[in-house]
């Protein structure tokens, strides 16, 4: 299951490119009813197309973290605010919604640069799982980049550069700029390789992000300032990103060792509710 451009079928399965930068819908699963064999099928088409889009789901809090913990042949990640998880632990709501005055989830409304999931933490996320409940009519759509085609169309001499850097990356590290490049109390932070290689397919990828990614490890605060702004505007171009207009009922599944995502900004005053799913990692190598 090779072709990028076009439809692609194997029994009851159909896989159609998102994009020619990365990203397949995969047709005929229902998340609720998926055997063993077609949640493997859809892991394997994941490694491959990086995200993964299901449609017209109809998933309760239950379901989807069921189909997660299958999909991540495991437990669930808990998130950094454990004050609006689910009913479910790892379960988390990404809302503008509030309930009496009071928010009812996380990253409300506004747009959001790229990063990677949990990429402050010593294990991050291998993936993320959105389903969509609520969307507005126009804007708050999520962005994909191409980790791997980023890395790959680097320069040789930019590879060899990078090849043995360490960056340190820190919770909403650009949002709160008030220390520059430096980790702040209380807030976490964790130092990983700016270049990976992923644990299933061997591809490398690079692993810095303009919303987190701090400093390069041992470089004076300019030079790795000029570094990373070079990395960050070379990922984030055009060639390398989907962008995704979400529907009720979209599930979203994405591999954050490969991918980075962004939010695009949209009216506060329309409600924009989604589920989200985090499937805890492995060491960056």
């Amino acid at each position: 299951m090779t072709a990028r451009d076009g439809v692609t079928s194997s029994t009851d399965v159909q896989v159609r490119p998102l994009s020619s930068a990365l990203g397949a819908e995969v047709i005929g699963i229902d998340a609720n009813t998926a055997s063993d064999a077609e949640v493997d099928r859809v892991r394997d088409i994941w490694h491959e197309y990086q995200v993964v889009l299901l449609r017209n789901q109809q998933l309760g809090e239950d379901e989807q973290a069921s189909f997660g913990r299958r999909f991540g042949r495991g437990s669930l990640s808990g998130g950094h605010n454990k004050v609006f998880e689910g009913d479910n632990e790892g379960v988390v709501y990404v809302t503008n919604v509030v309930d009496k005055s009071a928010p009812v989830g996380i990253l409300p409304d506004g747009e959001m640069q790229f990063h990677s999931d949990q990429c402050h933490q010593e294990m991050p996320s291998k993936g993320t799982m959105l389903y969509a409940i609520e969307v507005p009519t126009m804007g708050g759509d999520t962005r994909f980049a191409n980790a791997y085609r980023a890395y790959e169309t680097l320069s040789d001499e930019m590879k060899a550069r990078i090849a043995d850097l360490k960056a340190v990356n820190i919770y909403d590290y650009a949002a709160n700029p008030t220390q520059r490049g430096q980790p702040r109390e209380g807030v976490p932070s964790h130092t990983h390789p700016v270049v990976r290689t992923h644990p299933v397919t061997g591809r490398k990828a690079l692993f810095v992000n303009r919303l987190m990614t701090a400093r390069i490890e041992g470089m004076g605060p300019d030079e790795s300032e000029a570094l990373l702004t070079t990395l960050f505007d070379h990922q984030e171009q055009p060639q390398f990103i989907y962008d995704h207009k979400w529907q009720p009922g979209d599930m979203l599944i994405w591999d954050n060792r490969c991918v980075l995502h962004a939010r695009t900004d949209f009216d506060p005053g329309q409600r924009r509710r989604l589920r989200r799913v985090t499937l805890p990692g492995e060491a960056v190598i």
